[in-house]
């Protein structure tokens, strides 16, 4: 292997081994945005993973007589830190089309260390860049399925932030044209998920909101979301109420008896699992999602929910499982 074949994959491997550093703190910034134990783990993991990949990689540039920059991955992580504060003010599928664009980055550059190492004859870094490759691809086609899971609605393998949450309300808001229509109803509420705003927004398009108020101010939020979607739906208000079942749905109050799967409330678990697998509209999973999370809360029937919308969305995307 000639001097410059070598000085070349160096550089190479200081810069993965820099966007490897970055790629562990967000890994490590991610779990405690993961919305089950499931990816919990499998963040913690990933995390995991990656500081083997970068000792994997500190070693290769030993190997070639090089030295591993400490500065490098120190600043890495240091701007996954940033990142990870100045990301609290963007909506949540920016943040994570972030970290897709740094996962690309690093297959990238693994397969053109795997091309460079190939050239140069250098079997072990073709190996390690294989490795790369492999974990690179697959944490795409991860992130990529997320972001389709948030596109259909959710619920994704990642909860906003409040932070997250808020400026994604407030840029869909935003987004509203003037003349509403039922899909814009149904954005706003979902984003604002909250009875006030949901019923004001009502009442500034001209639905007659004065009767609900008075029906509900004493009650509950649960209550009040239920009895404006009852009241609105006698008044002929369908667009309407149907934006209010949605909020519902979103916020796990809709009975039991309302959930896309017959007598649910008397499945075990198992039984909860294999229906919620047959199912096959998303809108229909999150409901039971929704209502699991509010209610039961067993963390198996939630899981197999998620799986179930993840393999929604990786037919959707195209990736095979």
């Amino acid at each position: 292997m000639t001097t410059a074949e070598t000085t070349t994959l160096l550089a190479q491997l200081r810069t993965l081994l820099d966007l490897t550093s970055t790629e562990i703190q967000v890994a490590e910034t991610r779990v405690a945005q993961a919305r089950t134990e499931a990816v919990r783990n499998e963040l913690t993991q990933n995390a995991s993973n990656g500081r083997d990949r970068a000792e994997a990689i500190e070693q290769a540039i030993r190997d070639l007589g090089g030295f591993p920059d400490v500065i490098g991955p120190f600043l890495g992580r240091a701007a996954a830190a940033v990142k990870a504060l100045t990301e609290q003010a963007q909506p949540f599928d920016e943040a994570l089309l972030g970290d897709l664009a740094l996962e690309h980055q690093l297959l990238d550059r693994a397969r053109y260390t795997k091309a460079l190492a190939v050239s140069a004859r250098n079997k072990d870094v073709e190996n390690l860049a294989t490795r790369l490759i492999t974990a690179h691809a697959a944490t795409v086609d991860w992130l990529t399925t997320v972001l389709a899971e948030d596109a259909l609605g959710g619920p994704a393998a990642l909860r906003r932030t409040p932070i997250q949450a808020f400026t994604g309300a407030t840029v869909k808001l935003v987004n509203v044209p003037v003349t509403w229509t039922t899909r814009g109803i149904d954005r706003a509420l979902d984003s604002v998920r909250s009875v006030p705003p949901a019923l004001n927004e009502l009442r500034n398009r001209g639905v007659n909101a004065g009767e609900i108020a008075a029906k509900t101010i004493s009650a509950s939020r649960d209550a009040a979301l239920n009895a404006a979607e009852r009241v609105t739906r006698q008044e002929g208000a369908d667009d309407a109420a149907d934006a209010l079942h949605n909020a519902r749905s979103a916020t796990g109050v809709l009975d039991a008896s309302e959930l896309p799967i017959a007598d649910y409330e008397d499945l075990n678990v198992s039984q909860a699992v294999a229906a919620v697998k047959d199912l096959e509209d998303a809108a229909d999973i999150r409901a039971v999602i929704h209502y699991e999370e509010a209610h039961k809360n067993r963390s198996s029937v939630v899981s197999a929910a998620q799986t179930r919308v993840a393999d929604i969305a990786k037919e959707i995307v195209g990736i095979n499982s």
